[in-house]
């Protein structure tokens, strides 16, 4: 995984990824001040946890995009950092893209963003 970063990316490079609480449950978060842009333009890996009985992760580029870490806090104030990516240029996308649909919008229309799940790795540039 860091050799498929570094390659893409150079050798200096930062892992992100959602860091929670020690203790948090499945609750209700609100968005904090101070997110912070790490990523912009091609200079983003994400890497997806897959479901083995040991690590694997899918890790791919992405072209136009951009990646946030949030701060978060919980319902019951507890604190975490979430990493969001916005997809900039859907243009190519399916029209029958669940997201797409969820908003109600045609590809290249509007950026889509999201939170990356828990477990789930980004490499930036550091």
């Amino acid at each position: 995984m860091v050799d498929f970063a570094m390659s893409k990316l150079g050798r200096n490079v930062q892992a992100i990824s959602i860091e929670v609480q020690k203790g948090a449950t499945l609750q209700n978060y609100t968005v904090k001040p101070s997110v912070k842009k790490v990523s912009e333009g091609d200079q983003l890996i994400v890497c997806h946890k897959m479901t083995y009985a040991y690590a694997v992760f899918y890790c791919h580029t992405f072209g136009k995009s951009r990646a946030y870490v949030v701060p978060l806090q919980g319902a019951d104030g507890t604190s975490a950092k979430a990493v969001a990516v916005c997809h900039v240029d859907t243009s190519e996308w399916n029209p029958q893209n669940f997201a797409l649909q969820v908003l109600k919008v045609k590809p290249g229309t509007i950026p889509v963003c999201h939170f990356l799940p828990q477990g789930h790795i980004s490499w930036v540039p550091n």
